[in-house]
């Protein structure tokens, strides 16, 4: 049958076997879109869902930070400018002055962005109003971090110190993505440090799922100790749940705990879990790769972001999800040989270095882990520079993991067949080839799955 694959920034013709079937990787919902967001907001700020509006809980005289998500959030809508006007709005009325409120990018360990960067995201005009109040997050400023201890399972605690020391926090999420973002994940990542982050951001720790997500169960320990130490009406959160990338569908404003639980009750009858997409499992996952990715944003794609990130990252959890134990998985990506040092000042050290010794990412991590978390060439490049955390190289290996389910990867179209093999996977020159190689090996009958995945591009 001749069907459409997504291929790097275009979409090329494929002839899949007839047997195949289709499931949608399912990035936007049912939901319509709000026909007036500044509405919308106005309505959540003022109808907390467990909290006093935000008019009435600050108060004159008080600090106040307003943070937000970076532009790494699968959101391409305007929403963080509405959604920080009108938290400035409510906060003036309570008698807040806006020069004792800062904004924050809680951009955790990925970079900072530059004001231009961010201008783009929130305004202009923002950014010139607010001046140096306007502040990236740094997970290496021990000047302007808070350690709060440990959690009943050992879980560390350390916090950007504007989150202990203002009188009021409000976090604008600006999309909860399946399970994965929103909640606690906001302050106990967005605003974290890696002593804090390294305990769930392991191989087998990150997790989409909307229901019994233990990555979540973790923050959520970690929450409860930051509410113990400062109060539990320091941090006002509002929560966005969209209707597509580009559109919002609902709002809600309160506490972390409560908007997390409303976003999830909604999301749940959105996303079925993705084993539940298709009947049975497969011998064939093939799907092609977007020039995507959330770690690209005013950036490139590489060909550790392409194959392993997104490739069995952020895409591959259909794998494990639809595919049989020792299936094929079959990914259609150019895959250029392009690298931004600049951005990504460690990925081509564990590209060239690291990869070539080990592609296990549990290896991996007890080897080479906390080498680059405190490699100061490249914590400098974080610090000042606009580069990714040292770590986040390492991280980005993780979803190697998908081999312990997937027996093989056939990479269909790479223009520099070397960097597949550089993994272990398998060039081949297009989809049809590589169902025919797996065909091969599972058998002319086996059954097929083809992931729909959009045409997508990152922030320019």
């Amino acid at each position: 049958m001749d069907e459409q694959i997504v291929f790097g920034d275009r979409m090329i013709p494929v002839k899949l076997p007839d047997r195949t079937r289709f499931v949608a990787q399912g990035l936007s919902t049912s939901l319509p879109p709000v026909a007036d967001l500044r509405a919308v907001l106005q309505e959540a700020l003022r109808r907390p869902l467990d909290l006093p509006p935000l008019r009435e809980l600050a108060k004159p005289g008080w600090k106040v930070t307003v943070a937000f998500d970076d532009p790494t959030v699968p959101c391409y809508g305007p929403v963080w400018e509405p959604a920080i006007r009108s938290v400035l709005e409510e906060l003036e009325h309570a008698g807040v002055k806006k020069r004792d409120v800062s904004l924050l990018c809680a951009n955790a360990l990925h970079r900072k962005f530059t004001r231009g960067e961010l201008g783009k995201v929130i305004g202009k005009e923002l950014v010139q109003e607010f001046g140096y109040r306007l502040l990236c997050h740094d997970a290496e400023d021990p000047e302007n971090l808070s350690f709060l201890g440990a959690t009943r399972s050992g879980y560390d605690v350390e916090i950007n110190r504007r989150v202990t020391d203002s009188d009021l926090t409000v976090y604008i999420n600006t999309v909860v993505w399946r399970g994965f973002t929103g909640g606690w994940k906001s302050i106990c990542v967005g605003l974290s440090t890696y002593r804090s982050i390294r305990w769930h951001h392991s191989p087998d720790g990150m997790s989409m799922s909307i229901e019994g997500n233990q990555m979540h169960a973790m923050l959520d320990e970690m929450g409860e100790l930051i509410e113990e130490k400062i109060g539990k009406r320091r941090i006002f959160k509002i929560e966005t749940a969209l209707a597509n990338p580009l559109q919002v569908a609902r709002i809600w404003a309160g506490s972390v705990g409560e908007t997390r639980r409303a976003a999830l009750d909604l999301l749940k009858q959105q996303y079925p879990p993705r084993r539940d997409l298709a009947e049975g499992k497969a011998d064939l996952i093939i799907y092609g790769i977007p020039d995507w990715s959330p770690y690209a944003s005013f950036s490139i794609m590489n060909p550790l972001l392409t194959l392993v990130s997104s490739g069995l990252g952020y895409l591959g959890g259909v794998i494990e999800a639809l595919g049989k134990p020792g299936c094929s998985v079959i990914l259609a990506t150019p895959c250029p040989n392009q690298w931004d040092d600049l951005h990504h000042p460690s990925y081509r050290e564990v590209w060239n270095q690291v990869l070539s010794r080990s592609r296990n990412p549990y290896e991996i991590r007890d080897l080479y882990e906390e080498d680059f978390a405190h490699r100061p060439e490249y914590l400098y490049k974080y610090r000042f520079g606009y580069g990714f955390h040292p770590i986040h190289g390492i991280m980005a290996t993780y979803p190697l993991k998908r081999l312990k389910h997937a027996a093989r990867v056939f990479v269909a179209g790479a223009t520099d067949p070397s960097l597949v093999t550089h993994l272990g996977f398998e060039p081949k020159e297009s989809v049809e080839a590589a169902v025919a190689a797996a065909e091969k090996i599972h058998g002319r009958d086996s059954s097929v799955l083809f992931i729909r995945n959009p045409l997508a591009g990152n922030r320019k």
